[in-house]
């Protein structure tokens, strides 16, 4: 059996899970919905998303409407006839005159075991709350945020020191497979539905390019999960301020390593302690955290021992 399916996506882990899709002969792509184009970068060029680009490399139909609340909207879908909608990380919420399109309902690929982690930045706040696994949740999508009932669902496990794009890339192969596995069960009539405990669920929100700011007054590990949480979006940051210099230096951080405890008062937290091998050592509460590379504002991505150079004593760099 071959399903008539409308995606609706917008970022490289969407458009990952249509590829699997488009090479799966068990869906037919009728139409693409995704976000509009936005202004990005120093000369604001529109952009297409990940999954309009995609879509139209395929010839695709594609639609971007910035929302359902015009009724135009809602005929362009109806006029594609699809089986069911096939969602993941679209960022609109989907009204019931959306939902009661396609014959078969909509399903949804969620990068968390729901109920836990509803919303927008699951991976990101499972990151940062030292979780050691998490998942993919393939369910039916209802008016209410990721409260749908559960289809099918598979954990995996977190790096010690994956970040979260890696972890992304990760998730999006998962729930391209559990998707497939979800509507070749449908296909047969062998798929049923669990109801979510709305009692357990918790909210992940959007990630907010301030929480990108590292306070190392906290314990390594969790200067660790923050750096790890936000890679590669929104970015790590802090504000180096060396006492020879008359104003802080913006840092950009990507992660690095949980380094050996530091003696009581030894540094403090935030300061740069020095380079140790090809490492830079920053101090946080409890111990030292070892970056092997680092952006000053304004420069470009260079070494631990190029920063050292450029910035700390000269003897660091012999």
């Amino acid at each position: 059996m071959t399903f008539d399916c409308v995606f609706m996506g917008a970022p490289e882990f969407a458009a990952n899970i249509l590829a699997s899709l488009l090479a799966w002969p068990g869906a037919r792509i009728v139409g693409v919905f995704t976000q509009p184009d936005r202004a990005c970068g120093r000369g604001q060029k529109c952009k297409p998303t990940p999954v309009k680009a995609l879509a139209l490399e395929r010839g695709l139909a594609v639609y971007d409407p910035p929302h359902f609340k015009s009724g135009e909207n809602v005929d362009h879908l109806r006029a594609l006839s699809p089986d069911v909608l096939l969602v993941a990380a679209y960022g609109l919420i989907l009204p019931q005159a959306v939902l009661s399109v396609p014959t078969l309902g909509a399903i949804n690929v969620h990068t968390s075991l729901l109920p836990k982690y509803r919303g927008a930045a699951p991976i990101q706040r499972a990151i940062l709350a030292g979780e050691n696994f998490t998942g993919v949740t393939i369910m039916r999508v209802e008016e209410q945020l990721d409260s749908g009932p559960i289809l099918m669902q598979r954990a995996l496990a977190i790096g010690a020191d994956e970040s979260a794009g890696e972890l992304e890339t990760q998730l999006a192969a998962l729930g391209a497979r559990l998707l497939i596995e979800t509507l070749e069960r449908l296909a047969r009539g062998q798929l049923s539905a669990i109801a979510q405990d709305h009692a357990k669920a918790t909210y992940a929100a959007k990630v907010e390019k301030s929480e990108g700011r590292i306070d190392f007054n906290q314990p390594a590990q969790q200067v660790h999960n923050r750096i790890r949480a936000m890679t590669p979006r929104p970015g790590a940051y802090f504000d180096w301020s060396a006492p020879e210099r008359g104003t802080a230096l913006r840092l950009s951080l990507l992660p690095g390593r949980i380094g050996p405890e530091l003696a009581p008062g030894a540094a403090a937290p935030g300061a740069i302690i020095g380079l140790q091998g090809e490492e830079l050592a920053i101090a946080c509460a409890d111990r030292a955290y070892l970056v092997p590379c680092l952006q000053p504002a304004g420069k470009k991505v260079q070494s631990a021992r190029a920063f050292a150079c450029g910035y700390l004593s000269k003897l660091e760099c012999r």
